[in-house]
């Protein structure tokens, strides 16, 4: 009876679901993320993520296959892609759609596809 109880109450408890991004790299990241929320684009940053440490970028669970990032060390280390939005040179920021970036006073960034599959949760891995 004690078995079965303790079944109960783990199916009662809703499952975390997240986006999070772990550095592996030696060297703080400082990342941007992009989404699609299926009405519109948007980009937000800065998370600074010091070396082997994780930080979440989206609670909530999951609603698209396809997550953008961009990150740098601040040096000569990017982690990009061919996926292009919008960045502010400061933080905060969230930016809403990925065109004409220029002219709205943004940076423009490539940042690189994750494929989260159908998966509510990810965790993704920048490493050196």
């Amino acid at each position: 009876m004690r078995f079965v109880y303790a079944l109960i109450l783990l199916a009662a408890v809703p499952a975390h679901a997240d986006f999070k991004l772990c550095n592996k790299a030696d060297v703080s990241a400082r990342v941007a993320f992009g989404q699609f929320d299926g009405k519109a684009w948007a980009s937000q940053g800065w998370w600074t993520i010091p070396p082997q440490k994780c930080e979440t970028l989206l609670s909530k669970p999951l609603n698209a296959r396809y997550y953008y990032l961009y990150g740098t060390d601040g040096g000569s280390g990017t982690w990009n892609g061919g996926t292009y939005f919008c960045t502010a040179a400061i933080g905060p920021f969230l930016i809403s759609g990925r065109g004409n970036c220029a002219g709205r006073g943004y940076d423009r960034k490539g940042f690189f596809a994750v494929d989260t599959g159908d998966n509510l949760s990810w965790t993704q891995w920048l490493s050196d």
